[in-house]
């Protein structure tokens, strides 16, 4: 089976069905989104509804700190910007809509497989995979062998060693990685929605069980649109601006 791996989707309508149309021509089986599908972008009813109904068919969703942000209280560490959309989009959304996002789990293990938004060491206090360091504490942190995470927005692979080495490396896209549980792994799929590594391609990547391996992909969509719903909804300029150069 072929699990697609979907995270940081920021109410990004035009990313989303673009990464989901891509995924299942790559022939996922079961999809799994680990947080954030609200903030920063301009159709969080849409994406709330989509991630809904895979969640009925059986994906997997875990909760992000936007999704907290809107849903229960917002972090005093969180940035003006990303306060005044929180707070724009507590008005877009239905009860429905905002019983999904409270209801979303911190993490969920299946098998040897944990999906968190941030990291394994403390999920409720959103600190980032910055790198190694980070990495091996969360890493510690679960008996699990393949840890997926967001947060990022850049896409990464981590690993550890069972005596102790840690590494990592930046994937190239579209590339089949091997990753046998003789290490553990901490895969971070790069942002559907708002991706920060310079290029504006959304990002996701897909699991191959049975094989083993794990594959990045960047897929092409139109954010000229997304960056002008934006704009139309009254939302700060320079989110428009990061989502056209991807940073």
């Amino acid at each position: 089976m072929k699990l697609a791996l979907i995270t940081d989707l920021h109410a990004n309508r035009e990313a989303v069905q673009a990464v989901l149309e891509h995924a299942d021509a790559q022939g996922a089986g079961r999809y799994a989104f680990l947080g954030d599908y609200v903030g920063y972008g301009a159709d969080p009813g849409w994406v709330i509804d989509t991630v809904r109904r895979y969640v009925d068919q059986g994906a997997i969703a875990v909760g992000g700190n936007h999704d907290a942000g809107v849903a229960t209280e917002i972090s005093p560490t969180m940035r003006p910007d990303a306060r005044q959309v929180v707070e724009w989009t507590r008005g877009q959304l239905s009860p429905e809509q905002l019983a999904f996002l409270s209801s979303r789990p911190l993490s969920q293990t299946e098998g040897d497989m944990l999906f968190v938004h941030a990291n394994a060491f403390a999920p409720a206090e959103w600190e980032y995979i910055q790198g190694r360091l980070e990495a091996v504490r969360s890493l510690h942190a679960t008996t699990c062998h393949y840890t997926f995470c967001g947060h990022m927005h850049e896409p990464k692979l981590f690993h550890l060693s069972g005596t102790g080495k840690a590494g990592d490396f930046v994937p190239s896209p579209g590339v089949a990685i091997p990753i046998p549980p003789i290490r553990q792994w901490l895969i971070v799929p790069g942002s559907a929605g708002q991706p920060r590594d310079g290029n504006p391609a959304a990002c996701y990547a897909m699991f191959d069980l049975a094989e083993q391996s794990l594959t990045f992909h960047r897929v092409p969509y139109d954010h000229d649109t997304a960056a002008r719903k934006i704009l139309d909804a009254g939302l700060p300029a320079r989110l428009a601006e990061r989502l056209i150069h991807g940073q």
